[in-house]
């Protein structure tokens, strides 16, 4: 068990889809292996209580009125705040649930800015159904920045998994646009922002940086594109100016090869796909979605809400848990290093 003095907040994520399941299911298979840290859950005590009664689920939920509490309600079950309740309704989003997402959402951000909480771990949620309740942002990663007053630029999404962390530079936007958002400074600010987070959120005092190429075989001189020559190869030697160890443009075909990625702590992706479909390749049932360039922590599982297998007991909670895990493990290291 990670010794935190302060515990985690896990939000509920959508309670139509896998989110509270994989909650569950998460903190027995930590219990069971000795590695929970102290954690409460942001509302729901009835709801996932039904929940573990339907999928069979040996794990007691002890309502608490105050996260303090949860340092000592842990040892007795999962800890979940009262007060923000709803129903469970595996498979069927509606407004409702995703109110209860949203609000449950807001309060574990309220709980890990204000520092009543080391860290926050967010369950899925539906982007369609929180849009429809008044919801207006590409992801958590954005309002995640927005509630800390940080330009969204800020938040970094890092994909993180046992043998590979991925870091898309752009995220949500069409494919066609790529080539135009790729800049140095886009590149410089976010391989500053992952470098300081591995030094302070993963204990690594030198991470090398691999910087992905954006076109084939890192544009064959000029063959296949510029971008690489003219746009990634000068910001790649302006980090290296800068004291920070990163090599690039690596073309994209052997980045991901498993000498390859001995040689990076972190590799730094052009886009979405070229980021996400090695990580989850490799690392789907243990995939952490980390928030780097915040003042708080936050992890989540690395996948969606995934109604359709929601409430049949499909679901695996290796992602959950392994979010868990690291959130914990940052919120250690951040301790050690006083930040």
């Amino acid at each position: 068990m990670t010794a935190l003095a302060r515990p985690l907040a896990i939000t509920l994520g959508d309670p139509a889809g896998i989110g509270p399941e994989v909650i569950l299911g998460a903190w027995t298979r930590l219990r069971a292996a000795g590695e929970a840290p102290p954690a409460f859950v942001v509302g729901g005590p009835a709801l996932l209580r039904a929940c573990a009664e339907a999928l069979g689920i040996d794990c007691p939920i002890v309502p608490i009125a105050d996260p303090a509490e949860a340092l000592f309600a842990c040892g007795a079950g999962l800890p979940v705040m009262a007060g923000l309740d709803g129903a469970l309704t595996p498979g069927r989003p509606s407004p409702e649930g995703a109110r209860l997402a949203l609000a449950s959402l807001q309060w574990g951000m309220k709980f890990a800015l204000s520092g009543v909480a080391a860290g926050v771990v967010t369950a899925p949620v539906s982007k369609a159904e929180l849009a429809a309740v008044g919801w207006d942002y590409p992801g958590q990663t954005e309002f995640l920045a927005e509630a800390c007053a940080r330009p969204y630029r800020d938040a970094v999404m890092m994909l993180a998994g046992p043998s590979l962390r991925t870091v898309p530079l752009t995220v949500h936007v069409a494919l066609a646009e790529v080539p135009g958002l790729i800049s140095q400074g886009l590149i410089l600010h976010k391989a500053r922002i992952v470098a300081e987070g591995l030094r302070r959120d993963f204990g690594i005092p030198a991470p090398r940086l691999a910087v992905a190429a954006l076109n084939p075989h890192a544009g064959e001189g000029g063959k296949f594109g510029e971008e690489d020559a003219a746009v990634i190869a000068p910001a790649v030697e302006a980090l290296r100016a800068e004291g920070i160890d990163a090599v690039g443009p690596v073309p994209g075909d052997a980045l991901f090869t498993p000498r390859a990625r001995a040689t990076y702590d972190a590799a730094l992706c052009m886009y979405h796909d070229q980021a996400l479909i090695p990580l989850k390749a490799l690392e789907f049932d243990e995939g952490v979605n980390v928030t780097l360039g915040l003042p708080l922590i936050r992890t989540s599982p690395d996948h969606g809400t995934a109604f359709d297998i929601a409430g049949q007991g499909k679901a695996d909670p290796g992602a959950m848990a392994a979010a868990i895990r690291m959130a914990a493990a940052m919120a250690a290291a951040r301790g050690k290093a006083g930040a």
